[in-house]
């Protein structure tokens, strides 16, 4: 559906207030707030495509002009190819959008640059008391609210109900152990087929990495005022790791140690058929299913287990905040709408649609899925990466993550170094 993650490669210093330049129009150039009650105004806003449902926006844009006056909305959807180049140019103009959609990880450091309006004022008229935690994270800077959470999603274990079924396996594993055990008795009942996969694991799914990182009480960096120093070198992120070749190991996988779940296309391997589990997002058993859409019907979910028994494991949270620009012509209004989005009704709208909403603790909506349910069971216990400017980069260029996972299961390097020499790249990449 979207690429939360796909941001930032480059994210440059954005030239504030610079007189002239191009953006899509907010509102009347030095207009400010000062239009009287009905006078015309535009409220522009830009969205990301795939992210609310037409029909909620048709609804909640009518809903909003039909309570202020004289007010557009402005309705835009943007791609997330290219996104970047176009929000900083717009929100470096005195004409930009008036509300706007950032992934999680954008939001640092835009709020960095000083290119969005405070919302720590607004928090409480905003559902703040309602807000994901990991999402209010990613829009905190410098002790102040500059986005808020729109919606989540997290990974999950997608596996196929059939060949649990066939294997024995009476019930979704609810640990650690009965996820390793559940894959020996996968490997006893269709090992036979060389090709069949118990559970199809590539060595770069940091994604997952974080997940046991968590789960053993560690993360990957700790802050400090606004600065943040790596921990990849600490006990918890060892045991982490060490998780993941184990259960990298049990499984056999033949995924590429040294690229990705996108490279190749996990959905499509898992849609082939001969694989029984994946840690994926929901929308890729829609993926699956295009070559093979009677996967659909033999497809479940259940939550990332933890090493202890019955719990859930932590997990890695993306998903899309809103923000204001600073140079917004129509910031009463943005709010207005921003409180608007934020309703529990457009919220349970977003739950419909299969996403977490980032501005509800209702999440019954999501249960009439399977998929969808555990999905939502696990985003209670959801993180963020570092808010910090420095992490879209981090991600999109080598990331240290990634090569670490690769040079520890192959072999390349120890634990120690590995870890070591990931903790470093990390640390330099936050100062650089």
């Amino acid at each position: 559906m979207k690429r939360w993650t796909k941001v930032m490669a480059g994210v440059a210093a954005i030239a504030l207030a610079t007189a002239g330049c191009a953006g899509s129009g907010g509102g009347d150039e030095g207009g400010g707030n000062e239009q009287a009650a009905g006078e015309p105004r535009t409220l522009t806003v830009w969205l990301m495509n795939g992210s609310a449902p037409e029909t909620l926006t048709d609804e909640l844009n009518k809903e909003f002009e039909q309570a202020n006056d004289g007010v557009t909305v402005k309705y835009e959807v943007q791609e997330w190819n290219g996104i970047q180049d176009k929000l900083t140019t717009a929100l470096a103009s005195q004409n930009p959008p008036d509300v706007i959609e950032l992934g999680n990880t954008q939001a640092p450091a835009f709020a960095a640059e000083g290119v969005l309006t405070d919302l720590t004022g607004d928090v409480d008229s905003l559902s703040g008391d309602q807000w994901l935690a990991s999402l209010k994270a990613s829009g905190e800077w410098d002790g102040k609210q500059y986005s808020t959470p729109f919606y989540a999603a997290n990974r999950e274990v997608i596996y196929r109900t059939d060949m649990f079924e066939q294997a024995g396996i009476t019930a979704p594993p609810t640990s650690r152990q009965e996820w390793l055990d559940a894959i020996t008795k996968l490997k006893a009942k269709f090992g036979g087929d060389k090709q069949f996969q118990p559970l199809y694991l590539p060595g770069q799914n940091w994604y997952a990495l974080l997940s046991f990182i968590y789960d053993e009480g560690g993360d990957i960096a700790e802050k400090d005022g606004t600065d943040f120093k790596a921990t990849l070198d600490s006990d918890e992120a060892k045991a982490g790791l060490e998780f993941y070749k184990q259960i990298v190991d049990a499984s056999g996988t033949t995924a590429p140690k040294d690229n990705d779940e996108q490279n190749p296309e996990q959905a499509g391997i898992y849609g082939q058929g001969k694989v029984a589990m994946m840690i994926a997002l929901p929308w890729e058993v829609d993926t699956a299913a295009k070559d093979n859409a009677d996967i659909k019907t033999k497809t479940s979910a259940f939550p990332i287990p933890s090493k202890n028994a019955g719990d859930t494991a932590p997990v890695f949270q993306g998903g899309s905040n809103l923000a204001v620009p600073v140079n917004s012509k129509n910031a009463d209004l943005a709010k207005d709408y921003l409180k608007l989005l934020l309703s529990s009704k457009y919220q349970t709208q977003l739950a419909e649609a299969g996403m977490v909403p980032g501005a509800s603790t209702d999440l019954s909506a999501l249960d009439a899925n399977p998929i969808s349910k555990a999905m939502a069971e696990a985003s209670q216990n959801g993180k963020a990466v570092p808010a910090t400017p420095k992490w879209a980069t981090i991600e999109a260029g080598q990331n240290p993550l990634k090569d670490m996972l690769t040079a520890y299961l192959t072999g390349a390097k120890d634990i120690d170094a590995a870890t070591k020499d990931a903790n470093s790249a990390l640390d330099a990449a936050f100062t650089g």
